[in-house]
């Protein structure tokens, strides 16, 4: 039997009251974790991904850029997961974490994009901070691609291992003219990968 790993952020009403107080976009589907669709329609084909899950979490400093990771591994449509141990540090809904979260370079954005993935999701609060969040959400969205944001539970999938593979399941919340979508992310793992 396949193994499941929920990676979905918990909202809680704590967790809530404290997005609403350091994230003035944590009312409009941008709490927990959620898509920027950018007021695109999410394709019902991207309910499940191939998806690759990569462990930046060494990453410090600086920006996360195309020569830390597998690059060669991507594959048009996959799914591409950043584990930044952002969450588990910062604690979901602090300024901290809404201020000063890893981000993806725009090379490695580029680069990602160029691979035709259709999928970005990161275990913090965007891929981007500060003014460059909105535009690089609405590029990646312009080019086909959705960025899914606090994710958690990713080493879960890792389990210690630089990369893994999964498959990628997603249910973002049928919300109409929003540019973030409330979703349930889950991953499922091979048989005997537990």
């Amino acid at each position: 039997m396949n193994v499941f790993v929920d990676l979905t952020l918990k909202v809680t009403p704590e967790r809530t009251k404290d997005a609403q107080g350091n994230e003035k976009k944590a009312l409009t589907g941008h709490l927990g974790t959620h898509f920027d669709v950018m007021d695109k329609v999410f394709p019902l084909a991207f309910l499940r991904r191939p998806a690759l899950v990569l462990d930046v979490s060494a990453v410090t400093g600086r920006d996360i850029e195309p020569e830390d990771l597998p690059l060669e591994r991507v594959l048009p449509g996959d799914a591409v997961l950043f584990s930044t141990g952002w969450l588990e540090r910062e604690g979901y809904a602090t300024p901290a974490y809404f201020k000063g979260h890893p981000q993806l370079s725009q090379r490695l954005i580029d680069a990602l994009l160029e691979r035709e993935v259709s999928l970005l999701g990161i275990d913090c609060a965007g891929i981007r901070r500060g003014r460059e969040h909105t535009p690089a959400d609405q590029r990646c969205a312009d080019r086909g691609a959705f960025v899914v944001e606090n994710l958690c539970n990713l080493q879960g999938v890792l389990r210690g291992a630089p990369w893994a593979a999964c498959t990628l399941y997603t249910f973002p919340v049928n919300f109409a003219q929003m540019s973030g979508l409330p979703c349930r992310v889950v991953a499922e793992l091979p048989e005997g990968e537990e």
